[in-house]
């Protein structure tokens, strides 16, 4: 039971209220010169942020009276404007508590659930994951034949891991810069397995966990089906902002907080070394436990791949510092191999959650694992390589049929964030299934429904002339005479 372990303590004080500071949304709202009635501008610049997600939900607005001084307006300007936000639903009060963000009733649909699609012809750009070239596997298959027989004559049961594996991967974290022993690595059936097990361990139905908006969206559905709370910070095109980071931190000090620092999904923003060291510092003083999300670390395709996020932290300050990796980003989804790095005693703890209903991964998995990280020196260069024409002609395709949207070419990772200029993402998403292209909208990616619907993430993991193509099919869909507002979403399994 997770309120047994001795990682989560039981005395955690649950401070839920957040406050935006005067100074913190100052610096979001744009320049209002020139703009009349100023109070209008001021509320119609705070709803956008509230559905862009730079301002989470939920959260206390500064009080009118320091949000006049922070701006140089007037106290009747910043009221009327905290009227126009209750009155169109982006804000509400509470009586003597103050103003909080809100999104208007209707959207925020109920029942969202993520299935997973049915095979058919449509081009996927909802499953940012490459392929494994088949001579690959082939040629790895047949590397471990002879050490799979060998297994045959054992039980096939590691709970831990291959004992093999895990000192490869303790020895990859010590050559990237984080020195690491195999007892410090479980090895899990792919980075979700490793967060579920998380989660069950350190957290139990109410905790508060901190959480970037957008995020990966099956991380998101974890913890929600853990009944817990998250607490959102802002990821934007121009990365982090860590004094929200920071403060959330300080104000809520949630029981985990779950983090994609390197290429994150699906902003492709990397956090920059200085930040790093600002939040694990930041963690550490809260007592949080962060879990760092490493699967697209070393799809690094303009920059030097990153040194461990724990390896930032004081001499003795990554005790509370989970790194989760898979193969599935790097190598191939089908192969579900992942793993985690975190302290011995907290690995031990975590293998005995994880034989409550798993005894262990495939052996065979394991041994392709292990012959393909042998090899990374000689696979990744050819898949970055890859990955870096397919961005470049995705891009191309973009700007010639589609070239109102905007985006930041991402340093790595596997997709645009691309930013289409008005709220039609999800209604989009469900015509482009009639052109033979799926594809989901940057309301899967939200925190809360009703935010980034005029975003999507497209992926540039397939060959180049079906990127074209299915931009194309994209554009002719967007160009289709019927309102985009008379879509009716399905939702769909993204990874």
């Amino acid at each position: 039971m997770a309120d047994a372990s001795p990682f989560r303590p039981a005395d955690r004080v649950d401070r839920t209220e957040r406050t935006l500071g005067s100074r913190q949304l100052a610096a979001l709202l744009p320049d209002p010169a020139g703009t009349r009635p100023a109070y209008r501008h001021l509320a119609r610049a705070i709803s956008a942020l509230i559905l862009d997600g730079r301002i989470a939900l939920h959260v206390r607005l500064p009080a009118e009276r320091e949000l006049a001084t922070a701006l140089s307006t007037s106290r009747p300007t910043i009221t009327a404007a905290y009227d126009l936000l209750r009155e169109s639903g982006y804000a509400h009060s509470r009586r003597g508590s103050g103003t909080w963000t809100a999104l208007p009733e209707g959207s925020t649909p109920t029942g969202v659930t993520r299935a997973l699609a049915p095979p058919d012809t449509a081009i996927d750009l909802a499953r940012a994951a490459p392929g494994l070239p088949e001579r690959i596997l082939t040629d790895a298959l047949h590397r471990v034949a002879p050490r799979l027989a060998e297994h045959a004559h054992t039980p096939g049961y590691h709970p831990y891991g291959l004992p093999e594996l895990r000192a490869a991967v303790a020895e990859r974290f010590t050559r990237r810069g984080l020195a690491t022993v195999p007892e410090q690595v479980l090895v899990t059936s792919g980075a979700q397995h490793a967060l579920t097990l998380v989660l069950g361990l350190l957290s139990g139905p109410g905790d508060r966990v901190m959480v970037e908006n957008p995020s990966y969206p099956n991380a998101l559905e974890a913890i929600r089906r853990a009944r817990l709370r998250h607490v959102s910070v802002p990821v934007t095109d121009s990365g982090w902002d860590i004094e929200i980071i920071e403060s959330t931190l300080r104000q809520v000090v949630p029981q985990l907080a779950y983090l994609i620092p390197d290429f994150h999904n699906p902003t492709g923003c990397l956090m920059p070394d200085h930040e790093r060291v600002r939040v694990l510092r930041a963690a550490q003083r809260s007592g949080t436990w962060l879990i760092i999300d490493e699967t697209l670390a070393d799809l690094a395709l303009d920059v030097p791949a990153q040194p461990p996020f724990a390896s930032h932290a004081t001499p003795g300050g990554a005790g509370q510092v989970i790194t989760i990796g898979s193969m599935s980003k790097t190598y191939w989804g089908g192969l579900r191999i992942g793993w985690l790095r975190a302290p011995s005693r907290l690995v031990t703890e975590l293998a005995g959650q994880r034989i409550t209903t798993d005894l262990g991964g495939s052996v065979l998995d394991q041994l392709l694992a292990l012959a393909l990280l042998a090899q990374a020196t000689e696979l990744l260069p050819p898949r970055l390589e890859q990955l870096r024409e397919q961005r470049a002609v995705l891009a191309a395709a973009l700007s010639e049929h589609l070239p109102q949207w905007s985006w930041q070419l991402p340093p790595g990772g596997l997709s645009l964030w691309a930013d289409l200029g008005e709220p039609v993402a999800s209604a989009l998403a469900e015509r482009a299934l009639d052109y033979g292209v799926r594809i989901e909208g940057g309301a899967y990616f939200a925190t809360a429904p009703g935010i980034f619907e005029q975003r999507l993430r497209i992926p540039y993991t397939t060959p180049p002339d079906i990127l074209r193509e299915a931009v194309h099919r994209m554009a002719a869909a967007l160009g289709d005479s019927l309102p985009l507002s008379s879509a009716t979403r399905r939702p769909h399994w993204v990874a």
